[in-house]
């Protein structure tokens, strides 16, 4: 038999629309119980500062991650323990421990690295970004002024640096919420028969000498942390942002971004190494009970015994450290960014 074709017109119309409803139901988007992929393309964290925060700690913690085995090595050679050569330091600790024994210890510096990161990377974008609008609403209106009788004082934001600021910013800021993390590794890195575990620990500082001990040296590190948190922060910046203009680019690759982190960390160590040879000389002087009095008289100590050279005592272990460590963490960074707040962070 042969199928009938419609006889009336009104009949063909209709079944011309059946067939037309047909294809827009195959080109539908799929059913709700359908899993589709996310687009990570779109932000992910609510708040811009939220976003920030939250790539700064997993940046830590994925760098601390990564690098702990440099570390545990590293702190063996410089305390003397077992070989002195890299390769042997590494093959001793397989025999000894397997390859868990890498990441010995990594468990204090993850809680200390973690919100380290978090508070440091959030306040220099916020502190970065608040001073840049200020900076800019300030130049289109007068600046702020004092009248005294008939001076007026006017105060000028052009000679300040946003991105200096909020280096600055970051590393006081940090350093003041997360000193006693690295107050309490400390105790347990040099002491491990006194204070063999973090709960003991606590328990025995504050019981001992009470809650400032938590903050003990903290005026030297404040002072060692800012000259190098300003520097570190404006070197990035201005080497990533001088790299873009030369090369016409507006963003920088994953490759580009870890060898720029790593000459921007290993330019403020250069330039702050003095001041973190006399914190630690005051850390261990107040250990063995002959700690100079303050900053200026470690310097001037270490000068007098072992010269100007005794300044850099130490400084290629710690490049060894500083230089994978800041270009990783940038790296990881800007990426995590890229995931939790899209492509809109990227000025």
């Amino acid at each position: 038999m042969t199928a009938k074709s419609p006889s009336h017109p009104h009949q063909q119309q209709r079944s011309m629309e059946d067939v037309h409803g047909l294809i827009l139901d195959s080109a539908a988007p799929l059913h709700k119980n359908t899993f589709q992929i996310p687009d990570i393309r779109r932000p992910i964290a609510k708040t811009r500062e939220v976003g920030e925060f939250v790539s700064g700690a997993l940046a830590g913690a994925m760098t601390k991650a990564v690098l702990a085995p440099l570390e545990t090595i590293r702190t063996r050679m410089v305390v003397g323990v077992g070989s002195k050569k890299i390769s042997g330091s590494f093959l001793e600790i397989i025999e000894k421990q397997g390859w868990q024994g890498l990441w010995a210890g990594n468990a204090i510096n993850m809680i200390r690295i973690v919100p380290t990161q978090a508070i440091e990377l959030g306040t220099f974008e916020c502190v970065k970004r608040a001073m840049t609008s200020a900076k800019e609403k300030w130049s289109q209106e007068d600046c702020p002024s004092v009248q005294i009788g008939p001076v007026k004082l006017s105060f000028s934001l052009s000679w300040l640096s946003p991105v200096a600021l909020g280096g600055a910013a970051a590393g006081v800021v940090s350093t003041l919420a997360c000193h006693p993390l690295e107050v309490l590794k400390d105790r347990l890195t040099v002491s491990p028969d006194v204070y063999p575990n973090l709960g003991i620990t606590v328990k025995r500082m504050y019981k001992n000498e009470g809650i400032g001990s938590f903050y003990s040296g903290l005026s030297p590190t404040l002072m060692g942390m800012l000259p190098y948190s300003t520097c570190y922060y404006f070197m990035y910046d201005t080497i990533k942002k001088s790299y873009c203009t030369a090369h016409k680019k507006k963003a920088l690759s994953r490759l580009e971004m870890l060898l720029i982190g790593a000459l921007s960390g290993l330019t403020a160590s250069t330039i702050s190494f003095p001041l973190e040879v006399a914190r630690k000389r005051l850390m261990v002087g107040a250990l063995q009970g002959k700690c100079p009095p303050h900053m200026a008289a470690a310097l001037s100590e270490i000068v007098r015994e072992e010269g100007f050279a005794g300044l850099y005592r130490g400084w290629g272990a710690s490049c060894m450290k500083v230089m994978p460590s800041s270009g990783i963490t940038w790296m990881f960074y800007e990426a995590w960014k890229d995931i939790l707040i899209g492509d809109n962070h990227q000025e």
